[in-house]
C-alpha cells in the first residue's frame, strides 16, 4: 500500500502530518531529556519534530517501508531509524520514556498488538500516544475525495471502518492493550493549497486506500470523480481543515 517514493507521500499526506506533529507532541507531553520512539514514522514528519524537541540521539523510529526509513534517516542525521513493523519492535523492554504513533494505528495489521508493543518498549509510567484522522466523522483530510467517490459509487469502501478512525475507538484499543490513565481528545490542522491541481495530483499516485481505489478505476470514473471534487471547491483553491482523534495512556508499573 505504501510503495511510493517518500517525496510522493510528502505531497499526499506529509502536507497534513507536518503541521499535525507539533500538536501531537504537545498532547503526548514530549519534553527535553526524554528518549522517544516514532512507530510507523513514514518519511519522518514526526521524527523531525521529535528531533527538534529532544535531539537526534534520543530519537528512534521504525517503519515497514524501506524507502520511508531511508528518507527519515537522511532527513534527520543521527536518528536510529530501522525497518520494522509495529507488532514486532526491535527494541528491548522499557527503553523509552514515550512511544508515539502518528497516523499509523489504522494501518497496523493488529492494532492491539502494535499498541502493546509500544507499551512494552516504554518505561513504567511512560507515555504511549497515537492519533488517527477522523475518517468516520467525515472530517479527515481525505473526506472531500471520498465524498466525491460516494456520489459516484455510494457503496464504495472508504476508510471510515479503519481502527481508531471514529470517536472513542482509540480509547477502546488502548484499554485492550493494557494501558492505564487513557485520555482521548482531538487535534485539528488547516492547510491552504495553492490550486486545485496541487491538491488533486497526489491522489493519482496510488498511495494509501484512497490512491489504490482511484488507481483501480477506469478512465471515465476517474474523470468523473475529479470533476466532482473540482466542483466541490467552487473553483477556489482548496483549504482543508482536518481533524484527528488522539489518545494518550500510561504503561502500567
Amino acid at each position: 500500500m505504501f510503495t511510493a517514493a517518500a517525496e510522493s507521500y510528502d505531497r499526499f499526506m506529509g502536507r497534513y502530518s507536518g503541521p499535525l506533529a507539533p500538536l501531537f507532541c504537545d498532547f503526548a507531553g514530549i519534553e527535553p531529556a526524554m528518549r522517544v520512539v516514532d512507530v510507523g514514522c513514514g518519511p519522518g514528519a514526526l521524527v523531525t519534530e521529535l528531533v527538534r524537541r529532544v535531539g537526534a540521539d534520543a530519537v528512534s523510529a521504525v517503519d515497514p517501508a524501506e524507502q520511508f526509513v531511508a528518507a527519515a534517516r537522511d532527513r534527520n542525521p543521527g536518528v536510529d531509524a530501522r525497518a520494522a513493523s509495529a507488532e514486532s519492535l526491535p527494541f528491548g523492554d522499557a527503553e523509552f520514556d514515550a512511544a508515539l504513533a502518528q497516523l499509523v494505528v489504522h494501518f497496523m495489521r493488529d492494532p492491539v498488538a502494535g499498541l502493546g508493543e509500544m507499551a512494552r518498549v516504554t518505561r513504567a509510567g511512560g507515555a504511549v500516544a497515537a492519533c488517527v484522522w477522523d475518517h468516520a466523522g467525515g472530517e479527515g483530510p481525505l473526506s472531500p475525495f471520498w465524498d466525491a467517490v460516494h456520489a459516484v459509487e455510494p457503496d464504495a469502501a472508504d476508510e471510515s471502518h479503519l481502527a481508531g478512525a471514529r470517536k472513542g475507538h482509540l480509547t477502546e484499543l488502548f484499554g485492550q492493550a493494557g494501558l492505564d490513565d487513557v485520555h482521548e481528545s482531538s487535534l485539528s490542522v488547516t492547510v491552504a493549497h495553492a490550486s486545485f491541481d496541487e491538491w488533486w495530483e497526489p491522489y493519482t499516485h496510488g498511495i494509501g486506500p484512497a490512491g489504490a481505489y482511484y488507481d483501480g478505476l477506469d478512465a471515465e470514473r476517474q474523470s468523473e470523480i475529479r470533476e466532482r471534487c473540482e466542483e466541490a471547491f467552487s473553483a477556489r483553491p482548496p483549504v482543508i481543515t482536518a481533524k484527528a482523534w488522539t489518545a494518550r495512556g500510561r504503561r502500567r508499573p
